[in-house]
C-alpha cells in the first residue's frame, strides 16, 4: 500500500472516500451524481449572479446587433443575433439505444453551437461577449458611444483606430482562443492568445491569419492562463480574459438558456414536472457548461437537470466538486495525465468559481474515452449528416448513463412515467471550422472504431 499522500490523503484512503476515485485514477468511463443537488431557490444564490444580470447581458448583445450585421454577414439571417440551430436527431438517439442494447427513454435533440457565426463553437457566446462588453465600456467613457446610438457604427475607422490603442489577452486550449481572437482583431485590438501545447495546429494557424499574436506553450492550459495573465498585469493597457474567473464570459453563456426556452416554445416541447429536461454539456475549465447551467436553472428551476461530460483524462471539473478541493485541485496530483484528444476539454485544473458558485445546481459528471468520442462522431455522422469535432460529442453519452443510473433518477423523483416523457439536449459544443481534411480523418477513425 502506497503511503503517498495526495492533499492529506493516500490513494487509497480516497478510493475509500469516494469510491468514483477509483475510475477516475484508472482512466476508466464513469459517472458520479452530486448529492450536494439543492432545489433551485436556495442553490441559486451560491452563483452570486441574479436574472437581471442575464437580462444586461442579453440587452448587450442585442444592442451590437446591427454591427454583427455590418461586419459579419453570416449573421444576417439571425438579424445580428449571435444563435445556434436545435434539432432533432432520432436516428442517433435509435443508434444509441442500439449499441447500449436497451431502450433509452424520452427523445434527443442536439444543440448545434458548431454552427455559430465568427468561431463555430460555444465559446462564441461567452468569448464575444465580454470582448463586446470590455469595447462598449471603452467606447462609453471616451465620449465615443452611448447606449442609445446605432452600434453599426463601431465598424468605422474612428473606432478601430481608438481600440488599437489597447489590447486583449486570453489563455486558450483553442476555441475561447478563436472567438475572442477574431472578434478582438476585427474591431481593432491588439490580441494575444497564449494557447497550451495540446491547442490544434490550424486553429493558431488561424489565429494568426486574422492579425493576432499567438504564443505557444509546451504546458497545459493552466500553465497557458496563468503566463498570458502575469504578462497582461504587467500592461496597463491590456485586458485579460481570465477563463478560469470570469462572470462576463459566464453570463454570456447564459444568455444561451434564455434563446432555448424560445426554441423548445416553438417545438411544443414541454419542461415541467412530468416533463423533465436533461442537458448534457462537455465541460473542460467549466466556464462554458457553468453558465448555460445557471441560465437554465434561471429558465426552468428544478425541472432541468444539467449533466457535465469531461474527458477521461482530464475530469478535472468532477475531480474538483467530488473532493470538494474545487480549483485546489489538478488532475495531475492524481497521476492522471490532462492528455486527451478532445482538446477543448483538455483542462487539468477546474473554474474553482464555477465549481463552488455551481456544485449544488449540477445533477451530475460523466467522463468519456477518446475513443467513444471519436465512435460517436462517426455515428453522428452516419445518421443525421451532422459534424463536430471530437470534444464537442461529450455530451452525446448522457442519455444512456442517466438512463443506467436508477438511484440518481429515484433520489431526484424521476419515476419511469416521468423519464419517458423526458427530453436530452446533447450540446454540440464545435467543429465547424474544423478544416475538411482534418475532419476527414476524425470521421475515418470513429468508423474504424465502430468496425
Amino acid at each position: 500500500m502506497s503511503t503517498a499522500t495526495i492533499h492529506g490523503a493516500t490513494l487509497e484512503e480516497w478510493e475509500r472516500r469516494l469510491p468514483v476515485i477509483s475510475d477516475l485514477v484508472g482512466l476508466r468511463e464513469t459517472e458520479w451524481f452530486s448529492p450536494h443537488t439543492a432545489p433551485t431557490a436556495e442553490a441559486i444564490a451560491d452563483v452570486g449572479l441574479t436574472r437581471a444580470d442575464i437580462d444586461d447581458a442579453a440587452a448587450r448583445l442585442r444592442r451590437f446587433a446591427s454591427y454583427f450585421r455590418e461586419v459579419f454577414p453570416e449573421t444576417g439571417a439571425t438579424q445580428g443575433i449571435l444563435e445556434s440551430p436545435l434539432v432533432g436527431a432520432p436516428k442517433l438517439h435509435a443508434a444509441l439505444a442500439e449499441r447500449a442494447g436497451r431502450e433509452l427513454p424520452g427523445s434527443l435533440w442536439l444543440k448545434l453551437d458548431s454552427e455559430l457565426p465568427i468561431s463555430g463553437s460555444i465559446k462564441a457566446r461567452g468569448g464575444i461577449y465580454e470582448v463586446l462588453q470590455h469595447a462598449e465600456r471603452l467606447a462609453i467613457e471616451a465620449g465615443m458611444l452611448s447606449l442609445d446610438d446605432d452600434y453599426a457604427r463601431i465598424a468605422g475607422p474612428e473606432f478601430t483606430e481608438f481600440f488599437s490603442r489597447h489590447a486583449i489577452a486570453v489563455g486558450s486550449t483553442g476555441n475561447l482562443g478563436l472567438s475572442i481572437g477574431i472578434i478582438s482583431a476585427r474591431l481593432g485590438f491588439r490580441v494575444t492568445v497564449h494557447m497550451s501545447a495540446d491547442a490544434r495546429a490550424w486553429k493558431k494557424d488561424l489565429l494568426r491569419s486574422h492579425g493576432v499574436t499567438v504564443v505557444e506553450y509546451d504546458s497545459d492550459f493552466s500553465e497557458a492562463v496563468r503566463q498570458g495573465r502575469e504578462l497582461a498585469d504587467a500592461d496597463p493597457d491590456c485586458y485579460f480574459v481570465d477563463d478560469e474567473n470570469s462572470t462576463s464570459l459566464f453570463l454570456g453563456y447564459a444568455v444561451a438558456a434564455r434563446r432555448l426556452t424560445g426554441q423548445l416554445r416553438a417545438f411544443d416541447v414541454a419542461v415541467d414536472e412530468e416533463h423533465p429536461l436533461f442537458v448534457h454539456l462537455p465541460c473542460g475549465v467549466g466556464g462554458g457548461p457553468g453558465g448555460v447551467a445557471f441560465g437554465l436553472r434561471t429558465e426552468f428551476g428544478d425541472h432541468v437537470h444539467p449533466i457535465f461530460a469531461e474527458p477521461t483524462h482530464s475530469p478535472s471539473m468532477l475531480l474538483g466538486v467530488a473532493t470538494g478541493l474545487h480549483d485546489g485541485v489538478a488532475v495531475n496530483d492524481f497521476g492522471i495525465d490532462n492528455v486527451t484528444a478532445a482538446d477543448g476539454l483538455a483542462v487539468g485544473r477546474p473554474s474553482g468559481f464555477v465549481g463552488k458558485a455551481m456544485q449544488r445546481l449540477i445533477d451530475g459528471y460523466v467522463t468519456v474515452d477518446d475513443d467513444t468520442l471519436y465512435r460517436l462522431l462517426a455515428l453522428l455522422d452516419a445518421t443525421e449528416g451532422l459534424r463536430a469535432e471530437p470534444s464537442a460529442m461529450a455530451g452525446v453519452v448522457g442519455p444512456e448513463r442517466v438512463a443506467a443510473y436508477s438511484e440518481y433518477l429515484e433520489r431526484r423523483g424521476i419515476t419511469a412515467e416521468r423519464f419517458a416523457r423526458a427530453t436530452h439536449i446533447a450540446w454540440v459544443t464545435g467543429g465547424s471550422m474544423v478544416p475538411d481534411d482534418e475532419m476527414e480523418g476524425y470521421v475515418a477513425r470513429g468508423r474504424e472504431l465502430l468496425g
